[in-house]
């Protein structure tokens, strides 16, 4: 269920997580160790970014020649933007007034774009990259931003919490390859699951369980369970970093359309009879059988190493199941969650589309799947 975290994110519109540096690294990996040339000769979008201080970035160009990059495009949206009229136009201020450099900044984001070597020294990296304002507040619903998103292939980011299904749909209506970071219960969104139902979405290869660190700005209020507070606000240089507070976030999983190795591995099984037996969850161990829920035609299989490799039905598993997801092996049928789709596996009587039911308990939403013949 949601993290209280990304409760408090939804509710406040604080959305500024910065991404830790290795989570990036060791994500992208996975794709290059499935497929070394997944980012060659591609041009890479970083929306919704912070490229001064963002680890996404600062991954992409500091790898700009291993991943055989063709082009990086990193964005940023002026947050201060909002408080501004909508027709504010640069020229109000004249170009030698110490204000407007402030002023620009508040109202305009920024873009940063890595394509050659412009220092000359023989290779192409993060001291090459070059910036501008960009015309608008940086905004990815911004026609200055949708043209940026048509023109890249794959598009990689921490989009602000409060607006990923929007973002996605944003997304999918280009076309685009993707590699995003989002809640676990994302899946249950009526804009997410059937991109997942029909193998066009999936979760990536590194993060499988527990929580990850963020970086979060310094008015951020910690209420997590897992803080700290880097001591240090200032670069070598100077300058101020953006945050110093850091919580770590429960149910956080990588969203992709990109290909990786793990997610065409079959999941190794017992029988039905032995996990009754030998199962090592005891809430399993002993029984008789496995319950059946009393509005789906479909037994409950409350975690993913317990599903039976030898049992032909309908079973319901937990959304973690996603992350052992092999759609070779299992074919998911839907979600116990609003889900029309599920109407020929609800049993007479029940006709509220709803979370599956054990003894009159309301339980957790459930993947309904079936193993493939």
């Amino acid at each position: 269920m949601p993290n209280e975290n990304l409760a408090n994110a939804r509710r406040a519109r604080n959305d500024e997580f910065y991404t830790q540096y290795q989570d990036i690294e060791k994500e992208v990996n996975a794709y290059l160790d499935y497929a070394p040339h997944t980012f060659r000769d591609k041009t890479v979008l970083l929306p919704c970014d912070d490229p001064e201080w963002s680890n996404f970035t600062k991954y992409f160009a500091q790898n700009f020649e291993r991943l055989g990059l063709r082009k990086l495009v990193s964005t940023s949206y002026a947050v201060e933007s909002k408080n501004y009229p909508t027709d504010w136009q640069p020229t109000l201020f004249e170009t030698e007034n110490p204000r407007y450099e402030v002023e620009k900044s508040r109202v305009c984001g920024k873009i940063f774009v890595l394509d050659h070597d412009t220092n000359r020294n023989g290779r192409i990296d993060i001291e090459d990259l070059q910036w501008e304002y960009m015309q608008g507040d940086g905004d990815f619903r911004s026609e200055e931003v949708k043209l940026l998103r048509n023109e890249a292939d794959i598009i990689v980011t921490n989009p602000p919490f409060s607006l990923f299904r929007e973002f996605l749909a944003w997304i999918m209506e280009a076309k685009k390859q993707f590699l995003i970071i989002g809640n676990m219960n994302a899946i249950t969104y009526k804009e997410t699951f059937p991109l997942i139902k029909e193998n066009r979405m999936w979760l990536g290869e590194s993060i499988h369980s527990g929580d990850r660190e963020f970086g979060v700005p310094d008015e951020y209020p910690l209420l997590a369970a897992g803080w700290r507070i880097d001591e240090n606000k200032y670069e070598v240089n100077g300058k101020r970093k953006p945050y110093t507070k850091y919580i770590r976030v429960k149910g956080v999983r990588w969203f992709t359309n990109l290909e990786h190795g793990r997610r065409h591995q079959p999941l190794q099984l017992m029988t039905m009879e032995d996990n009754l037996r030998y199962s090592k969850h005891k809430d399993l161990r002993g029984q008789k059988e496995y319950l059946h829920y009393d509005n789906y035609d479909a037994i409950e299989v409350p975690y993913t190493d317990a599903i039976p490799k030898d049992y032909e039905g309908v079973m319901g598993v937990p959304i973690s199941f996603l992350d052992k997801y092999c759609p070779e092996q299992f074919e998911i049928l839907g979600i116990t969650e609003n889900n029309p789709c599920l109407t020929p596996l609800q049993k007479a009587g029940f006709e509220k589309y709803d979370r599956p039911y054990i003894n009159g308990e309301r339980k957790y939403p459930r993947l309904l799947i079936r193993k493939r013949k």
